[in-house]
């Protein structure tokens, strides 16, 4: 047993021995005296607890000069338990105890759990409460008054996120907790022994891959802005020169997404620029040259130029530009490049601006308001076509592995099929702009695709987009081709031309359209 308990037991114990003794002492000289009220142990009783609860009735009374001492004993204990009691009720009310005692009566409903209050947690907060009406809301932290209020319903509530989860006792969905500052879940103590809570965990990094096994999923706030930019502003059919300027975390993962998801039509003549260090990036992804122009032209691919002079010397790139995309890490260069441009060059493009300062005529995108949210942060719909998506292969080839199964590379090419998912549907739709899934545009994008597959030449167009966005993942992971497979060396007889497959190679990604119609069956018969 514990101290503390020890030493709980042992104030009790001597509290009620003292209490009986009292009792046992007012008897004794009450009970001969003349005119005594108390001659039992019973009316001393009773009139110790009238006199400790301060209600006092009167009917039983002292007489003698010992019992009035022990009365006058009982009164002073009696405005000290008053006390103690407004205390603790204080205390109570005031402290974790009442609103971790209320979350009892809420269990049915979903839990979000935010280790700290920020920007950040609140927006998404904001969105949660958006799409799902009688969430609750819990900030692990007290309020204090640096805090502005929200003026939603929320908890503050001080406690660890496994006291959250063990209050919710398994009822419902379970908790999802959230660690949203940088590398938080490591430095974090309130996430120790995370990885052991039965909720699912999000948590914001710098390092280390998304993992989408256990309980833990960690996300990169560059990773979602660009996921966040590459939706919501897709490639027009007349852009064919994109400038990225600044390479640091946002502008290496506004070109990832755009290598891995940018194949919107066969023609494959778009070029990207690189203004910033790409040296490391070079390096690290050796083969990109099998999939695309390195710093030319090739017909067929398409090219990225990695430019090793500054952007501001470079008038002619700037000036044919259909799209300049400025996402300095830093802020403040972001818009100091802004303001550069507009004033000292010639372009026709347009120019969007990675900045959480908004101002009037700027295109910007990588607001709180973008990156912070359920899609983003959560991604379930997206997740949930990975997870479709392999099943779907797993019911076409024998021995193929379970979700869980898969190691990251695997995950990571499911989860690539599922971020193309809007691009193959405005493939399909002709352009019809789409930034969210639901079924009745999965469906329409089925239905052409079903059209298409009678149209020999739009069926061939819609294998090598796919061949395409399949030949570039594979390769930005220095994968190259082999007669067989050979996961070892990574080898794979596909990594070719497309004019240069086999019919059956060439059929090989059909399951990829196909996934549009499991995806829309299930939005359409998920429970709401």
């Amino acid at each position: 047993m514990k101290k503390k308990n020890v030493r709980y037991f042992t104030i009790i114990f001597l509290s009620l021995l003292i209490y009986l003794l009292l009792l046992e002492l007012m008897v004794l000289s009450e009970r001969n005296a003349p005119g005594a009220h108390i001659k039992t142990l019973g009316d001393a009783f009773w009139y110790s607890l009238v006199t400790l609860s301060t209600v006092g009735y009167g009917d039983v009374t002292p007489v003698t000069t010992m019992g009035h001492v022990i009365g006058v004993i009982f009164l002073i204990l009696s405005m000290g338990l008053l006390v103690a009691l407004i205390g603790y009720v204080v205390s109570f009310i005031a402290s974790e105890g009442f609103p971790m005692f209320a979350l009892r009566f809420c269990r049915n409903r979903n839990w979000y759990y935010f280790a700290d209050f920020t920007s950040e947690s609140d927006t998404l907060a904001r969105d949660i409460l958006r799409r799902e009406e009688g969430a609750i809301i819990i900030y692990g932290i007290r309020k204090d008054d640096e805090i502005e209020k929200p003026d939603y319903p929320c908890k503050f509530i001080n406690v660890s996120p496994a006291r959250i989860v063990a209050q919710k006792k398994g009822t419902g969905e379970k908790c999802k907790l959230f660690f949203l500052k940088e590398n938080e879940i490591g430095t974090n103590l309130k996430a120790m022994d995370i990885h052991a809570v039965d909720a699912d965990v999000y948590a914001f990094t710098t390092s280390g891959q998304e993992k989408m096994s256990g309980n833990i999923h960690f996300f990169h706030t560059y990773d979602c802005c660009a996921r966040s930019y590459w939706r919501n502003h897709p490639l027009g059919s007349d852009e064919d020169n994109i400038v990225i300027i600044g390479f640091g975390n946002y502008g290496r993962a506004i070109l990832e997404r755009a290598i891995l998801t940018n194949i919107n039509d066969s023609d494959f003549d778009v070029s990207y620029h690189i203004f910033g260090d790409s040296e490391r990036f070079r390096d690290i992804h050796k083969n990109l040259k099998l999939a695309f122009g390195i710093n030319e032209r090739r017909e067929g691919f398409d090219s990225i130029y990695f430019h090793t002079e500054k952007w501001t010397a470079n008038h002619d790139v700037i000036g044919k530009a259909d799209r300049i995309i400025v996402c300095e890490d830093d802020v403040q260069d972001a818009w100091d490049d802004m303001w550069e441009l507009r004033r000292y060059y010639n372009y026709t493009g347009r120019i969007d601006l990675r900045t959480n300062r908004t101002a009037p005529g700027v295109s910007y995108f990588g607001t709180n308001e973008e990156i912070f949210t359920v899609d983003e942060i959560i991604r379930a719909r997206l997740n949930d076509a990975a997870r479709t998506m392999n099943d779907l292969y797993r019911k076409s080839v024998e021995d193929s592995l379970d979700w869980d199964e898969l190691n990251d590379q695997l995950k990571q090419s499911k989860i690539a099929v599922a971020d193309h998912l809007f691009n193959k549907i405005r493939i399909l739709l002709r352009g019809k702009a789409v930034s969210g899934l639901d079924w009745e545009i999965c469906q329409a994008a089925y239905e052409a695709y079903c059209e298409a597959k009678n149209n020999p030449e739009e069926l061939d167009k819609l294998r090598q987009i796919e061949h395409a966005r399949w030949v570039r993942f594979y390769v930005y992971y220095n994968w190259t081709y082999g007669k067989k497979r050979n996961d070892v060396l990574h080898e794979n007889p596909m990594i070719q031309r497309y004019q240069d497959l086999t019919d059956s190679q060439k059929a090989y990604h059909d399951r990829a359209w196909e996934l549009l119609g499991e995806i829309s069956k299930q939005l359409r018969y998920a429970p709401s």
